[in-house]
């Protein structure tokens, strides 16, 4: 192929897996459903920060409804190891294939970044790297202990894929441990075939557990989202399993479609029943619940952080 034909072939597919499935038809979006555009002066010059450290967001990535909130705030959340997942979840809409080389500077970028953004408190996630042989942990580790190294005021949360398969991956990670942990169940077991097919329930919740085992003073994290053809039983039985696990803070958010090759949206989960989890959670012990129809992993983690803390001291007072 010439150099003009390369120019003017069509782009390649974000999702090519999907692209030759049928569209799924999802109901209309409900009234509490409402997300704003990332339009500000201060989102503007998040994303220009994003783009001059040739850094990914997981926030413009995965087409997050809080975007516009968020980088307001000037709260980002980092998306390291690339852009392309080797992974090919039903509800998710970062791009998938073959993944470019992992790329030795890219914690520095970050380091540099969160400098730039005076953060205190930072959250930093990835792809799925399959290809490589420790999953991407040594990438993570770089990335705390550099943020810990060059602003030890400032608070790391991590939200880290499975490593299925990768031995020693989550001893890699926490050599140098995060303040918070957090790894995504993403559904009820039963959906997984469907919805995360790559992933594997049970191993997820021992990951949680390990984690929790190798650095006790860490608070974990996961989340699952909802309106995926779920039962309430199922979701009370996730909340238990985590418990099991010593999880600490669990978040629950609306599942939204991305495109119409992704997984259809069953239902939109109305906010009482979140108000309902929520309170069950509490009660089954959680320090800390998140859920709205608008929750994500990261939304708001800077004051969940504070309310983790908060938490934890308050439970050792009354111990």
């Amino acid at each position: 192929m010439t150099s003009s034909e390369s120019e003017t072939a069509a782009p390649r597919p974000r999702h090519p897996e999907k692209a030759h499935r049928p569209d799924q038809a999802s109901p209309r979006k409900p009234a509490w459903i409402r997300a704003k555009a990332p339009t500000s002066r201060e989102a503007a010059e998040v994303r220009r920060l994003m783009r001059d450290k040739k850094l990914a967001t997981v926030c413009e990535e995965a087409a997050c409804p809080n975007i516009g909130e968020c980088w307001k705030r000037r709260h980002a959340t980092f998306m390291i190891l690339g852009e392309t997942c080797t992974r090919a979840c039903a509800f998710c809409n970062v791009r998938t294939g073959r993944p470019d080389a992992l790329d030795p500077d890219e914690p520095d970028r970050v380091i540099e970044s969160v400098a730039a953004m005076a953060l205190k408190h930072v959250v930093i996630t990835s792809v799925d790297r399959d290809d490589l042989a420790d999953g991407g942990a040594r990438q993570f580790q770089r990335c705390v202990a550099g943020i810990h190294a060059a602003a030890p005021g400032t608070t790391v949360e991590i939200l880290t894929p499975d490593f299925r398969d990768k031995a020693g991956a989550l001893e890699t990670v926490m050599e140098t441990p995060p303040e918070v942990f957090n790894h995504n169940l993403e559904t009820v077991p039963r959906l997984y075939p469907s919805i995360r097919p790559g992933a594997r329930y049970f191993a997820s919740l021992r990951l949680l557990q390990r984690a929790k085992e190798l650095a006790p003073e860490v608070f974990t994290k996961s989340g699952i989202m909802v309106g995926l053809g779920e039962t309430r039983e199922e979701v009370l039985q996730v909340m238990d399993d985590l418990r099991a696990a010593d999880v600490d803070f669990l978040t629950i958010g609306q599942y939204l479609q991305p495109t119409r090759k992704h997984a259809a949206v069953d239902r939109y989960v109305t906010p009482e029943e979140f108000e309902d989890y929520a309170r069950l959670a509490r009660a089954k012990g959680f320090l800390l619940v998140s859920a709205t129809p608008l929750t994500r992993s990261s939304y708001h983690a800077d004051r969940d952080f504070e309310a983790l803390r908060a938490a934890r001291l308050d439970r050792l007072r009354t111990a």
